[in-house]
């Protein structure tokens, strides 16, 4: 039901992209990506080679004006896991619509926190599922269903903003919860070479957490950091009394013409630590070889988890 679904979403939005050309219509966008990666992953001395999907998607997103003073906008994605299998291979992403304007934006739906956007491109393996994704050992990367987000407009480069998310949400654990962040600069470089973030959780998912993020270019060098403390507020519906725990992310990349090579390293207090290394190379702006090695140890375990793998990706 849902592949039949999901199909019917993206012939639609072919056909309205056909007819916003045509008579200048409500603008859209179609867009996606799809990572595919060839990998050996040994887990606790178990090894097994797999053919792995990594956060794949396709989505359709646009805005209309509404005045000369505000404009709705909206988006609905979904994650396209190649090897699922077919009957259960689409999941829901980002679904959200919203109004900005002079006063900033205001959107509602299914949504990524602001704690978890506010890491802007610090991770340089983000997506690699199970990996070197940084939500492996850090609480926080959180994308929940019934929110509402708030952005004010910038103000000399800061902006702020503030995710409510519902009691409502069956992973609130009957809690409001509520993520704020203070951000500085542009998250992807492009504008600014140097980006900055503060970022708080309030019984979000469970949780309290407290992260701080930077990262800039430095003499060909994108390097960044990110620190974080993080605190088990409740469970199973029920208020629980635990220590914070902190922990620290490093990451560089380096490009040396078509080839971007990245190094990233993850301490957690009493869960583990992780270090990978990869490489990509670009075909083209929108295809790129990718390459990496995770190294990973957590504390409960006297083994090792090693991941190495190959891959592709275009986006569109």
């Amino acid at each position: 039901m849902m592949n039949v679904f999901c199909k019917t979403l993206l012939a639609s939005a072919l056909a309205s992209t056909t007819l916003a050309s045509a008579y200048a219509a409500e603008p859209l966008t179609v867009y996606g990506k799809l990572n595919v990666t060839a990998q050996s992953n040994d887990e606790q001395g178990d090894a097994t080679t797999t053919i792995q999907s990594n956060a794949s998607r396709f989505g359709v997103k646009g805005d209309f004006e509404l005045s000369s003073s505000l404009q709705a906008f909206y988006t609905i994605e979904y994650e396209v896991d190649t090897d699922a299998e077919t009957s259960n291979n689409f999941t829901a992403r980002n679904q959200f619509v919203g109004l900005k304007g002079s006063f900033g934006s205001f959107s509602v739906g299914r949504n990524d926190t602001l704690l978890k956007t506010s890491q802007g491109g610090v991770d340089q393996f983000n997506d690699l599922y199970e990996t070197g994704d940084i939500k492996v050992l850090f609480k926080g990367e959180n994308r929940l269903s019934q929110t509402a987000t708030y952005l004010t407009p910038s103000f000399g480069g800061f902006v702020f903003g503030a995710t409510y998310v519902a009691e409502g949400d069956a992973n609130q654990q009957g809690q409001d919860g509520f993520s704020l962040a203070a951000m500085y600069g542009d998250a992807k470089l492009k504008e600014s070479a140097f980006y900055a973030a503060i970022a708080y959780d309030s019984d979000v998912k469970g949780y309290e957490i407290i992260r701080a993020t930077v990262q800039g270019k430095i003499a060909g060098f994108t390097l960044g950091g990110m620190y974080q403390q993080q605190e088990e507020t409740y469970k199973d519906e029920l208020p629980v009394t635990t220590d914070s725990v902190n922990g620290y992310l490093f990451s560089a990349a380096y490009d040396i013409k078509a080839v971007t090579l990245k190094a990233q390293f993850q301490d957690m207090e009493d869960k583990g630590d992780s270090w990978s290394v990869g490489a990509d190379y670009s075909l083209g702006k929108p295809t790129k070889l990718l390459a990496f090695y995770t190294n990973r140890s957590f504390e409960a375990s006297s083994d090792d988890d090693k991941y190495i793998g190959v891959g592709l990706e275009h986006k569109f």
